[in-house]
């Protein structure tokens, strides 16, 4: 397992990084940190909108699960076909957060032992043929931050910055729910972890190399970005949603 996440993940991750640093990052390795971040979250954008949409989705339909159990809930068979139906008729499936979520951990995880390690010479070795090393490496980004070393700024953005976006999904999850017991419980914990968050980036980043602070500011700002526009994206498509929510409404009352 060790070989596949060291030469599938971290070592082509470790090329990218010095291809950046040589060809377009103009030798600053913290814009090459900064750019080949950004290239990653493109990546796994598909994955993260899927994940992102589905949840809001879960989120939309939670009344009709919570009525479903309180009506069948003497039925365990017939809950879990009405459950079933429901999950097909919003055509989602309830464990694909749980797996898209698995898919991107590894690859989020090679890149932050990259940027934790940085650039050395025994980083070098895991080089491609056809990737030159680049010589001396300059960890002194834009004339001010030292990468190597943890730097206040970084880290008081990257809070800042996690604090916004667990801000921000605790909005998504409030605007959704309301009323429902299970709902009410993720809009608290959301709200704890807008301030627990915050001081979990401040106490892990506070001694590591500010190459990581970098990773972890970009991921912010990104996910909030991304996050935004799949939820405008989401928005457009809420009519048809809560049409099929009428339409459940209505087999529900039916019965």
């Amino acid at each position: 397992m060790s070989f596949i996440f060291h030469e599938f993940l971290y070592r082509p991750l470790v090329n990218g990084l010095v291809l950046l640093y040589d060809s377009i990052a103009f030798k600053d390795l913290g814009v090459a940190i900064l750019l080949l971040t950004v290239v990653i979250r493109f990546i796994l954008y598909p994955l993260f909108k899927k994940s992102l949409r589905h949840q809001m989705v879960m989120q939309r339909i939670q009344p009709h699960v919570k009525k479903i159990q309180v009506d069948h809930k003497e039925n365990k068979e017939k809950q879990a076909q009405a459950l079933l139906a429901l999950y097909r008729e919003h055509r989602i499936n309830p464990f694909s957060s749980f797996f898209l979520l698995l898919i991107q951990i590894p690859v989020l995880i090679a890149l932050y032992k990259v940027f934790l390690n940085g650039l050395s010479s025994d980083t070098f070795r895991d080089l491609y043929s056809f990737v030159a090393a680049p010589g001396d490496i300059n960890h002194i980004s834009l004339g001010l931050i030292n990468l190597s070393e943890p730097d206040t700024i970084i880290v008081g953005l990257a809070v800042i910055a996690q604090y916004f976006q667990a801000k921000w999904s605790m909005a998504q999850q409030s605007s959704t729910g309301k009323g429902d017991p299970a709902q009410d419980m993720a809009a608290r914990m959301g709200r704890q972890m807008v301030i627990i968050g915050p001081l979990i980036t401040l106490l892990f980043l506070m001694r590591l190399p500010s190459a990581v602070g970098i990773y972890w500011l970009t991921t912010s700002v990104f996910s909030i970005i991304q996050q935004k526009i799949i939820t405008k994206s989401f928005a457009k498509d809420h009519g048809s949603i809560s049409g099929k929510s009428e339409t459940t409404r209505s087999d529900d009352g039916a019965k």
